[in-house]
């Protein structure tokens, strides 16, 4: 077994830790429009990041078992701010404004973007970040952009794909390999894809257990 191979698998143990860190009680906390507006820094903070409307807010809804806890939109680009959310304990979940087409100003895609990238770049106890891509349409120029932010940041990050229920199984499997072979030159990008569906709960467990494992190796190393 390779290493991509064993990191790619989780125990009962990591599904049921994972399971029970998302099924606690969840809830927003902060919202920033800007670097100045952000919360003080503290425990571990793990971003959902990936272009508009690809599925960021129905994602950690589903992940945390709550149907309102981020605001979902058909319109892309409604989420405006980084949002945060955290159940009392040493982790927070980041909701990212969405890059790419949005229905709105080019001043405040602009805008977005920017606070976007200086986030990546500049959030000291950012554990990782989980780029989300649509499974239908594999990665765009904007997300290889963003890719580029975090790997000149030293920043963590792994693909997880979207609405992957909405593909045949031959096409995830190409879109799959297709990033695979896209990330192989990025040293900060996580080698293992992970496919999930917020409508249906394809790959949800696994997201958990990735979390709750983060967790558990930052803490092992006493990042808090």
């Amino acid at each position: 077994m390779t290493a991509e191979q064993a990191d790619a698998r989780f125990t009962e143990d990591e599904i049921a830790v994972g399971g029970k860190l998302f099924a606690q009680d969840w809830r927003f906390i902060w919202a920033a429009s800007s670097l100045a507006s952000l919360p003080p820094m503290q425990g571990l903070e793990i971003a959902f990041a990936g272009r508009s409307n690809v599925g960021k807010s129905s994602l950690i809804n589903a992940m945390t078992g709550r149907k309102a806890l981020a605001r979902t939109s058909h319109t892309p680009g409604r989420t405006q701010e980084l949002i945060f959310f955290d159940h009392g304990g040493d982790l927070r979940l980041v909701d990212m404004p969405g890059y790419g087409y949005a229905a709105a100003s080019k001043t405040k895609i602009a805008a977005w973007t920017e606070l976007i990238h200086a986030y990546l770049r500049g959030r000291a106890n950012l554990g990782r970040v989980y780029l989300l891509i649509d499974a239908r349409h594999g990665l765009k120029p904007a997300d290889q952009s963003v890719l580029d932010s975090l790997g000149e940041a030293a920043v963590s990050h792994q693909i997880v794909l979207t609405k992957a229920d909405q593909i045949k199984a031959d096409e995830l499997a190409a879109r799959t390999l297709e990033i695979k072979a896209a990330l192989a030159k990025r040293p900060a990008a996580f080698p293992h894809v992970l496919a999930t569906s917020s409508r249906g709960g394809e790959g949800l467990s696994e997201l958990r257990a990735a979390v709750a494992r983060l967790v558990a190796e930052k803490s092992t190393r006493g990042i808090r």
